[in-house]
């Protein structure tokens, strides 16, 4: 199977303005990650900063993921925008940055991620473009900038009321609302609740806000519900669960139905 493409189809699917399904991967296995992109959805997101993902299974992560026809993006940790650099050589299709909370933060980001004139990303892009089955270095630096990522997240009150002026940032491609954090620093500490209600009323101001700039609007989502929910008001890019989750509700339902009985709900065997 020809990899041709696969690394830039992320940001050429968000560009047809279809919604984009995230298996947000947390427990550090490439291969559940794959194994999630098999079974339908569209990209992964190897969770960096409150997962076991380190470079190396990171990398091989994106190799898998590829191996199944899908891209990935990864979630670097706080502030680390060389590991986001790095990651681009090595076949990530796009980063999310936690903990953007200022212009001066949504430069910084965008400079490691975009080539000139946009940022200063050093040249060393081999590996992905042999992933990517391109083999011009000219054709790809042109490309690059447009291809490859930089998603800014929103969790904060301080980003909250800088969100335009994130957006605004050249080489930031779009922001996703980390729900939890924001809840927590919109009770002042009071509250962790994704879904609450000091949230909700922000996803029209976040989504917004994306689109006046013509940018993407991410969130993450802790379930299937609230992905559907939350691309009605106007997000794009967003997760349908978590690895853990899945896990967890597939092994409910199998164990309910071995201990009740019942129609199978899926295939059996390897």
């Amino acid at each position: 199977m020809s990899n041709s493409g696969i690394v830039s189809s992320l940001a050429q699917k968000l560009r047809t303005g279809d919604p984009v399904y995230l298996a947000w991967c947390c427990l550090g296995s490439p291969k559940v990650a794959e194994s999630m992109l098999r079974e339908g959805y569209d990209a992964a997101l190897l969770d960096m900063q409150h997962g076991p993902f380190d470079f190396a299974s990171t990398v091989r992560g994106v190799e898998l993921a590829l191996l199944a026809g899908k891209p990935a993006m990864a979630r670097i940790p706080v502030g680390d925008f060389a590991m986001a650099s790095k990651l681009l050589d090595f076949g990530c299709a796009g980063i999310i940055a936690p903990m953007i909370n200022s212009v001066a933060d949504a430069q910084a980001f965008a400079k490691a991620m975009k080539y000139p004139p946009l940022g200063e990303r050093s040249w060393g892009p081999s590996r992905t473009m042999a992933l990517d089955g391109r083999e011009d270095g000219m054709a790809y630096l042109q490309q690059a900038n447009s291809d490859t990522l930089a998603i800014a997240m929103i969790e904060t009150r301080a980003a909250l009321e800088a969100i335009d002026d994130i957006l605004a940032v050249p080489g930031i491609d779009g922001v996703l609302l980390g729900p939890a954090d924001l809840s927590i620093a919109l009770t002042n500490g009071g509250l962790v609740n994704a879904e609450d209600d000091v949230v909700n009323a922000e996803l029209d101001r976040i989504a917004g806000a994306a689109r006046r700039a013509g940018k993407i609007a991410s969130a993450f989502c802790g379930s299937g519900a609230r992905a559907h929910a939350l691309v009605a008001r106007g997000f794009q890019l967003v997760s349908a669960g978590l690895d853990f989750s899945v896990l967890r509700i597939g092994a409910q339902a199998e164990l309910k139905t071995a201990r009740e009985g019942g129609a199978a709900k899926g295939p059996g065997g390897y």
